[in-house]
């Protein structure tokens, strides 16, 4: 349960706070509603009061502040098609109004098809910890470093399609593909459905081998939802769809 709020108005008094033992960033507050922190203690930093809402593109660059929702990234005239889909997937229209943007991205496992499309994306974060650096996606996953996302950049140059397979439409899914192509031939494929975070299968120059990758990502993909084998087919078939798919 919550023991104590804090609502500060800078940045510097929410990293101070967040510097403290079992303390959570709140933007939507549906992180701290799932089952992992429930029995649990926890005091929350409310981020509404920082400006960190913003949304904007910036040449080729859709720049998403932190605590934007999820609805508003879903209807941005700028959103990639890809990752609407992939929003629209997330969860229900209820949820999507609440839930932020970073929240979402920092508490995504690998059945979420918002995290498996952010990371085909190569999503830049500006990170606050000890200082404040610009990472992306797949060192911030591998690290988990302490600290504050403030802003979210996607690049918008680009075509992005988004397939996934599972029990019913309304379910996370089982296997999921995002790829993303830029102009200059550059492709990037991420898988989900399987464990703990999204997995980024190729990041090529071209899109050659891509059903392969595809394939060698799941090898050991094996749970109580499917097997390997059946992942290993079902991605490189996805894959090769989200290539004819792309937009």
């Amino acid at each position: 349960m919550i023991t104590q709020y804090h609502r500060p108005d800078t940045l510097e008094n929410a990293l101070a706070l967040l510097a403290n033992p079992n303390t959570l960033a709140l933007g939507g507050g549906t992180k701290i509603n799932t089952p992992a922190y429930k029995g649990k203690d926890f005091a929350v930093v409310d981020l509404q009061k920082l400006g960190l809402g913003h949304l904007k593109k910036s040449g080729y660059t859709l720049e998403i502040g932190a605590t934007t929702t999820l609805e508003e990234l879903l209807q941005n005239d700028h959103t990639p098609l890809g990752l609407q889909q992939a929003i629209r997937l997330e969860s229900t229209l209820n949820l999507r109004n609440i839930a932020t943007v970073a929240g979402t991205l920092v508490s995504a496992e690998g059945r979420s098809p918002f995290g498996v499309m952010m990371l085909a994306l190569d999503a830049k974060l500006t990170f606050i910890g000890q200082q404040t650096t610009v990472i992306n996606l797949s060192e911030y996953l591998a690290l988990r470093p302490a600290g504050l996302i403030t802003q979210i950049n996607l690049p918008l140059n680009i075509k992005t399609a988004y397939e996934q397979v599972a029990r019913t439409p309304a379910d996370l899914p089982i296997v999921a593909a995002a790829l993303v192509q830029w102009a200059n031939g550059r492709t990037r494929l991420a898988l989900g459905g399987y464990g703990k975070s999204a997995l980024l299968a190729m990041d090529g120059t071209e899109a050659d081998g891509l059903e392969a990758a595809a394939k060698n990502t799941f090898h050991e993909a094996a749970d109580a939802w499917a097997s390997a084998e059946y992942r290993m087919d079902v991605a490189a078939t996805l894959a090769r769809r989200c290539l004819e798919s792309a937009q």
